[in-house]
C-alpha cells in the first residue's frame, strides 16, 4: 500500500541536525529537479525579500519563513515526519505508533512538496516554505513544473499495490495516476454526514487517524475493494463508487458525525 499525503503548510524548526544531502532522499529520479527547484528558491530568498515574499505569498507575520528558505543548503535536517505538523500529522502522531507501525509508515507514506516533489517519512529535509501552488520566476508554476518528472518516477514507486490518495487538489495536480496505476487507486473525502459538506478541519484530522488507523491494525488491502472492507471492519462510515470505466480512481467517502 502506498498512502499518498499533502504537507502541513506549518512546519516544526529544522533543529540542528546535519544539513540536507539532496542525493540521498526517497525516488531519486526527482533529485535534478529537486536541485533546480532548491537552487531558485534559496537564491530568490536571499537575494529580495519582499519579491520572495510575494512569490510566496506570504503576510508581513511570515517574513521569517524567507531568510529560513535562504539558508535551506546548511540548515539543519530532521525526518520528514517529524517537520510536517498540522491537523492530519496531529491525528496521525507518527512518533507514538508502536515499532512495527513505524516501520509501515517508513514503507508506505509518501508526502507531495511543492520544493522535494514527493519524500518518505524517514528522509531528513530541512523546514521550509514553498506551497505548490508557489509560481516561481524562473520555472513557472509548480504543479505544472512537477508534472514531468513525478509521470517519471511515480509508477514505480507506486509498485503493484493499493494506492491511497489523501492529497489535496494543489498537490494531486502534480500527478494523476493513471491506466491500471489509477484502477487501483482510492481518493477519499470526509463528510460530515447530517449535512454532506467537506469541513476542512475534521476532514484533515479524521484523515489523520485513517492512516493511523491502517498503520495501527497492520492492515494491507490490496485494492479499493478491500480498502473499504478494511476501513469499515475499523469502524468507519464508508460510501464507494467504483470508476465507470478503466483509467479512474475509485471514489471514497468517510462519513463523520461529530466535527472533531
Amino acid at each position: 500500500m502506498l498512502v499518498l499525503l499533502p504537507p502541513s503548510e506549518g512546519k516544526a524548526s529544522s533543529g540542528r541536525g546535519a544539513p540536507l544531502k539532496p542525493e540521498s532522499l526517497s525516488l531519486p529520479a526527482l533529485t535534478e529537479a529537486r536541485e533546480a527547484v532548491l537552487d531558485e528558491l534559496a537564491e530568490l530568498c536571499a537575494a529580495d525579500e519582499e519579491k520572495a515574499r510575494e512569490v510566496l505569498g506570504l503576510s508581513e507575520g511570515l517574513r521569517g519563513e524567507v531568510a529560513k528558505n535562504a539558508e535551506l543548503r546548511t540548515a539543519g535536517a530532521r525526518p520528514a515526519g517529524e517537520i510536517y505538523t498540522g491537523v492530519l500529522y496531529d491525528a496521525l502522531d507518527l512518533a507514538s505508533l508502536e515499532p512495527a507501525a513505524k516501520r509501515r509508515a517508513a514503507r508506505s507514506l509518501l508526502v507531495f512538496s511543492g520544493l522535494w516533489g514527493a519524500v518518505r517519512v524517514t528522509d531528513r529535509i530541512p523546514s521550509y516554505r514553498c506551497s505548490m501552488g508557489v509560481r516561481l520566476p524562473g520555472l513557472g508554476a509548480l504543479g505544472a513544473y512537477w508534472r514531468a518528472p513525478m509521470a517519471a518516477a511515480m509508477p514505480e514507486a507506486a509498485g503493484d499495490g493499493l494506492v491511497l490518495d489523501l492529497r489535496s487538489a494543489a498537490y494531486a495536480a502534480a500527478w494523476k495516476p493513471k491506466g491500471e496505476v489509477a484502477g487501483r487507486t482510492a481518493t477519499v473525502r470526509v463528510l460530515h454526514a447530517p449535512t454532506r459538506k467537506v469541513v476542512s478541519h475534521f476532514n484533515k484530522a479524521t484523515k489523520g487517524r485513517i492512516v493511523r488507523s491502517l498503520l495501527s491494525a497492520g492492515v494491507a488491502p490490496a485494492g479499493p475493494a478491500e480498502l473499504v472492507e478494511a476501513l469499515r471492519d475499523l469502524g468507519y462510515e464508508v460510501e464507494a463508487q467504483a470508476p465507470a470505466k478503466a483509467g479512474q480512481a475509485w471514489a471514497l467517502d468517510v462519513l463523520v458525525e461529530e466535527i472533531h
